[in-house]
């Protein structure tokens, strides 16, 4: 078996980062922790009897299902030892060993905002929840939530309209889009950007998933930003992983009066950052500095191999493969030249691997 298929395997039987260091420690790689005995699996601290048993079961397992599913969906799967893994997720106490992704992680998202708020927000809250996701996505944050209905919406749409990156994590696998009627939302948002859960394929959704994809929705990113929660809301519990992963609060106050309003306000009282506008969120992140989009085209000259990919973009949709043709580059250069303009902001993928100048 790859490490791959071992990494997959353990995180199958929900073995988890912390349990799987320990493993490491004591049999020094995955094909090592695989081969151990029931026997000499229990001896480690964290686990049982039912795990060393899972762990036992993983070289009889037929992962070649999983791994067939996954490309037919189009699904990539990386894991924690690989170099394309989040930077920021990859910092927390208890990251997932392995992401499904659909879409494509770039190297930018760990410059990352998470917003996040009620599921039954006020026009207030959707409005706002829009506006600082469209407005720090203009000037090159990627934003990051969790494809719920209320603000998670409004958060992913509002950077989608600014032809901006978003990555939505899910708390099932991603052969399902929950709610389903978000499926064109989770359409758009995979060709602007990623699709992310750690649950295996065919994992429903369930209650208990959210808390642990919340944990997600805040590692990746640099702060979370509280949109609009009352006291009871799932988004102060993605608050407080944030403050657990050392990463900063930020919350948008509203009326005293509204109860939507009553975990947000709460937050402020507790030390989050009370937020106004994007330079509020700069400002705390001592990101005042950071130069906007339009002056990077002008700080960063494009390489050779760029521009000549450059020269062959308009404002007209171009297919990668007629990219390819007419500029006489391989398939994987263009790929990475791509995503190198698109971090610059020179071009931008609007739907189905086509281009057009930013």
């Amino acid at each position: 078996m790859t490490d791959l298929e071992i990494l997959v395997g353990l995180n199958n039987i929900d073995i988890g980062f912390r349990r799987f260091n320990r493993l490491l420690e004591h049999f020094d790689t995955p094909q090592n922790i695989v081969k151990a005995s029931q026997g000499q699996l229990v001896r480690i601290e964290g686990i049982g009897d039912k795990l060393a048993s899972g762990i036992v079961a993983i070289k009889e397992q037929d992962l070649e299902a999983e791994f067939n599913n996954a490309k037919k969906l189009g699904l990539s799967i990386i894991t924690i030892k690989d170099e394309d893994y989040p930077k920021n997720l990859k910092e927390i106490y208890d990251p997932p060993l392995v992401l499904y992704v659909k879409g494509r992680l770039l190297e930018g998202d760990s410059r990352s905002i998470a917003i996040v708020g009620s599921r039954r927000a006020s026009f207030y809250g959707l409005n706002c929840a829009e506006k600082f996701s469209h407005d720090l996505s203009g000037i090159g944050f990627t934003i990051v939530s969790g494809l719920a209905r209320g603000v998670d919406t409004a958060a992913h749409k509002g950077a989608l309209k600014n032809g901006g990156r978003t990555i939505a994590v899910c708390g099932c696998g991603l052969d399902m889009v929950y709610p389903s009627n978000h499926a064109t939302l989770a359409r758009q948002i995979m060709e602007r950007g990623a699709l992310v859960s750690e649950f295996p394929l065919g994992t429903r959704p369930k209650a208990e998933h959210f808390p642990q994809r919340n944990r997600i929705i805040s590692g990746m990113s640099l702060g979370v930003l509280v949109v609009e929660a009352g006291e009871e809301s799932g988004a102060l519990l993605t608050a407080h992983r944030a403050l657990e992963q050392n990463r900063d609060v930020f919350a948008i106050p509203g009326s005293i009066f509204s109860p939507l309003s009553a975990g947000t306000n709460c937050l402020i009282q507790q030390g989050a950052k009370l937020i106004r506008n994007c330079e509020d969120i700069l400002e705390e992140l001592n990101l005042n500095m950071v130069p906007h989009q339009l002056e990077m085209r002008e700080l960063v000259a494009p390489t050779d191999t760029e521009a000549q990919v450059l020269m062959h973009l308009t404002k007209e949709a171009t297919h990668i493969d007629t990219l390819c043709r007419i500029s006489g580059l391989p398939t994987p250069t263009v790929t990475s030249t791509l995503a190198m303009l698109e971090l610059k902001g020179l071009a931008r993928q609007v739907g189905g691997m086509n281009y057009i100048l930013n």
